[in-house]
């Protein structure tokens, strides 16, 4: 096949491929924004009232903005110190056999369905109801553990990598001095990529904040409200969507749908960008050093 013919069929494919996400974006955004009010984030109740807890939202989409912030960040707190520190071990401490065991692990676990997660999590707190605590039920502590399972693979991959990118001349540089390998560690190579680790941060978050398969199976719910206890039911974005957009009755309700697919592909592509210009920065700093 002539080169120039090649390389038309490459460029005419990306072009319908960028078109398919142009429109996909133009759709959501279009809808989304012909349907956006404030009534249909806080219902009837007032902005502050909303914020500072003094009124229950119970037909806006706020409560579900409100509880997938907290599953996230509730994921990610029980994911940071177990995916970092696995990364590090994975990345410097671990012999040649135990890397590839442990990132062979990690990978699998990045490719199991998040239905199976979730159904997992369903497992685990029927059998401790049944065996040791009778007042556990499905909620946001039980969805944000199964969250976790999910991002860990992602923060343990962006760790080792960070890692693995530090140029040949820093990681040397404090060693020639005479420090020890742990102070290589804390004072010079884990500061160097601490931008690439709040970026994976970010993008864990973003992972968190989209998923929904396992939520639906451990602790979302319609109309919960905000919760108040890691052990209540709760509200999320993506349940919503679904939630709303399978069972409207009218045009008004799946003008709800859009207006919280916006919000939700707003969010997750503010994270993407966000932590994609933060790898640029730490990249071109990497760069600017061996130079």
């Amino acid at each position: 096949m002539n080169r120039k013919v090649l390389i038309f069929i490459f460029f005419i494919v990306t072009i319908f491929a960028l078109a398919i996400i142009g429109i996909f974006f133009t759709f959501v955004f279009y809808k989304g924004l012909n349907s956006f009010s404030l009534n249909i984030i806080f219902d009837n109740v007032g902005f502050w009232d909303a914020i500072l807890g003094n009124r229950r939202v119970f037909d806006g989409i706020f409560p579900a903005i409100m509880g997938s912030i907290f599953v996230s960040l509730l994921a990610v707190v029980f994911a940071l110190p177990i995916g970092f520190l696995s990364g590090v071990f994975i990345a410097i401490f671990a012999s040649k056999k135990l890397k590839n065991l442990f990132s062979f692990s990690y990978e699998l676990l990045a490719f199991v369905p998040s239905i199976v997660v979730g159904l997992f999590g369903l497992s685990i707190t029927i059998y401790l109801h049944n065996n040791f605590f009778q007042e556990l039920y499905t909620c946001l502590l039980i969805s944000s553990i199964c969250l976790a399972i999910l991002i860990i693979p992602y923060i343990v991959k962006m760790t080792e990598q960070a890692l693995y990118t530090i140029p040949y001349q820093i990681k040397n540089s404090v060693l020639n001095l005479g420090a020890t390998k742990y102070q290589n560690l804390f004072l010079l190579q884990l500061p160097y990529i601490s931008k690439q680790l709040f970026s994976s941060i970010v993008l864990s978050i973003g992972r968190a904040v989209e998923d929904t398969a396992v939520i639906m199976m451990t602790g979302a719910v319609a109309m919960a409200g905000i919760p108040t206890s890691i052990l209540e039911k709760y509200e999320a974005i993506p349940f919503f969507i679904f939630y709303i957009s399978s069972q409207y009755q009218d045009i008004y309700e799946l003008n709800k749908g859009y207006v919280a697919s916006m919000i939700l592909l707003f969010v997750s592509l503010s994270l993407f960008i966000f932590a994609f210009l933060t790898q640029k920065l730490t990249l071109k700093r990497g760069k600017n050093f061996e130079q």
